[in-house]
């Protein structure tokens, strides 16, 4: 569990920091940027955790998580030009966070008894996704998750790929394979270019 653990940090790192790049990039305040990082960073398992009963939520039990989103933020405000132009990583970084995301949110779903496959799939899609989701809609875009890219269906896949190995290898095997599941079906997409189509509506051209 120690290389989960410490993926888990670089998701939250990752999340925290394209968080905070969107924040500048919308000319928040400081506040206004770490507070978006928190939200991407942290979100997801906000919302997991309360749809679950698990409460407190993690989140505010253990403030390292809130911590290294803090820290993310502040590194982002301070070399914002040079995180920029770092895309490549924080992608690769990104993808790691939601195969990690989705593997312990499924985990999670299952640990407090809920093991019917919806549950365990949505409960890892929502940690996946959540804090991406909570971002767009706190600087009102349309959340990045709706717009062609194979995104939320990398932690579908994944989430179910825990359910389904999770009863047949021990619990940590099964989320290093949803980790790996869903890093690869993300970074295939990126990598090939993969999205999924958008319906355009013919418009009557102008006379």
């Amino acid at each position: 569990m120690f290389l989960i653990e410490m993926f888990l940090y670089l998701g939250v790192f990752a999340a925290g920091v394209s968080g905070a790049l969107i924040g500048i990039k919308k000319e928040l305040d400081l506040f206004g940027v770490l507070f978006l990082g928190g939200a991407t960073a942290l979100g997801g398992g906000l919302v997991r955790d309360v749809m679950l009963g698990n409460l407190p939520p993690v989140g505010f039990l253990d403030p390292v998580y809130f911590l290294v989103s803090t820290g993310a933020g502040l590194l982002t405000w301070l070399f914002y030009h040079r995180i920029n132009r770092l895309q490549k990583f924080i992608l690769v970084s990104d993808a790691i966070g939601l195969g990690v995301f989705t593997a312990v949110g499924a985990s999670s779903a299952i640990r407090h008894g809920f093991d019917e496959p919806f549950i365990v799939i949505s409960m890892g899609l929502i940690t996946g996704i959540g804090g991406g989701v909570l971002r767009d809609v706190f600087v009102k875009e349309i959340p990045f998750v709706f717009r062609k890219e194979v995104y939320a269906i990398a932690s579908i896949v994944g989430a179910a790929g825990y359910y389904f190995t999770a009863p047949l290898m021990p619990r940590p095997a099964a989320m290093y394979l949803c980790l790996a599941v869903t890093f690869a079906i993300r970074i295939a997409s990126i990598v090939f270019k993969i999205d999924f189509p958008v319906y355009k509506e013919n418009k009557p051209s102008k006379p």
